[in-house]
């Protein structure tokens, strides 16, 4: 890593971004030698680190270059740190709600035509991770969510298959059964990338086309919804059962359910080795089914000085038979449509992931939308005594004054 290029000129916002012209490695150049990489990872536990360490050094050891894993604490600040300190990582994880605004401020490198595996990978994670016409970034895997349960508390609370959860009433009812003195029946981060699912449900949305429409009756409907299993003490959230998020509230045996993604496999794996449970689709609302799907990206700095070497590393990472190790390691889905083929018939018992596309919508993510989302993530420290307009409308004028910056 170096430090000298990153100046607060060249990082300065609407910066318009090139192509450097130097050709990657596996285009007929050698792979740079003897270079000290930093990769930043926003990891979901020990199994995830674990694995992306053993990656990088597999790639290391066969190339003679050497890379460093940092497991963030909190990876959007450190982040931001980085980039403002002038020595940002050589490759990180760049998160799906912060892509748009990293890219539209100059300060990613627009590599990912350059991959050998560039039409590898799904049209929806290109388009996700493609700004302004220009595909930016690989996406380093996606998950959608779906629902835990603890079939030791299932079965404990006299549940079947046939109560598996389909719909909202259902999924209200299952909730209350398994509520105990000592576990809740569901739990979930109190956050937009969960909540805003069931305003999903709902048949809500935070942007139509070019319009804001997160202050909507769908959308307060959802938010009811949730409001109405709290106030029947069947959903708590991980701040209320003293766990970090909901894997760990699963795996403590403090929530009998929870709504989280395929990265929970490897976290109950290391962690929690003794909770059996299953993962189902999550239940459809009034507005029909629907889930979020996640993808972070592997970003790297504009002008990169390692560029050749990083661009190699992301390859190596991106390749089907890498990203089938980090499935087995931790759960994610590969990006790459063949990849993500050969993880439906390896992992059956994911299917309610990948079934799970159909109705998946990507979390809103346009420049500037994310301080709109933060903002809205603090307000629902209040969803269990405030009005859902009391929630909304603040969302709707802060996506407005956002949208609106970012289309001039």
């Amino acid at each position: 890593m170096r430090t000298s290029q990153w100046s607060a000129a060249a990082l300065a916002a609407g910066l318009v971004v090139t192509l450097a012209a130097c050709a990657p490695a596996d285009e007929g150049g050698e792979v740079q030698t003897g270079q000290e990489l930093t990769m930043l990872i926003g990891s979901s536990g020990d199994a995830e680190t674990t694995a992306v360490q053993a990656a990088a050094d597999a790639w290391a050891d066969e190339t003679g270059n050497s890379v460093e894993v940092i497991a963030a604490s909190d990876l959007v600040q450190q982040l931001g740190q980085g980039f403002s300190g002038n020595n940002p990582p050589d490759l990180f994880y760049m998160p799906w709600d912060q892509f748009q605004t990293y890219a539209a401020q100059g300060f990613l490198e627009p590599y990912a035509e350059d991959l050998a595996n560039a039409g590898d990978f799904l049209p929806a994670l290109r388009d996700q991770f493609s700004y302004d016409g220009q595909f930016y970034c690989a996406p380093k895997d996606f998950s959608t969510l779906g629902l835990q349960i603890n079939t030791d508390a299932w079965e404990a609370a006299g549940l079947t298959d046939a109560d598996v959860p389909t719909d909202w009433d259902q999924l209200a009812t299952v909730a209350a059964a398994l509520t105990t003195d000592d576990q809740v029946g569901l739990s979930m981060g109190r956050e937009y990338a969960r909540v805003g699912v069931f305003m999903n449900q709902a048949g809500g949305t935070l942007v139509d086309g070019d319009a804001i429409t997160a202050d909507s009756a769908e959308n307060a409907e959802g938010l009811a919804y949730l409001q109405g299993l709290i106030e029947a003490g069947s959903l708590k959230f991980p701040q209320e059962l003293e766990a970090g998020w909901g894997g760990e509230a699963f795996g403590l045996g403090k929530a009998a359910m929870v709504i989280e993604g395929p990265w929970i496999n490897g976290a109950m794996r290391n962690d929690f080795p003794d909770r059996k449970f299953i993962s189902v689709e999550l239940p459809a609302g009034p507005g029909g089914p629907s889930t979020f799907a996640f993808s972070n990206c592997w970003g790297m700095p504009i002008d990169s000085e390692t560029r050749d070497a990083t661009l190699n590393l992301i390859e190596f990472l991106t390749s089907d038979e890498q990203q089938l190790a980090f499935a087995e390691a931790f759960g994610v889905i590969p990006s790459t449509e063949s990849g993500s083929a050969a993880y439906a018939e390896q992992f059956p018992e994911n299917a309610a992931f990948v079934a799970g596309v159909a109705s998946a919508a990507s979390p809103v993510a346009f420049q500037g939308a994310a301080a709109a989302i933060a903002d809205f993530n603090t307000q629902l420290e209040q969803i269990g005594s405030a009005e859902p307009s009391s929630l909304l409308t603040p969302l709707q004028d802060n996506l407005q004054a956002a949208f609106d910056e970012a289309n001039g």
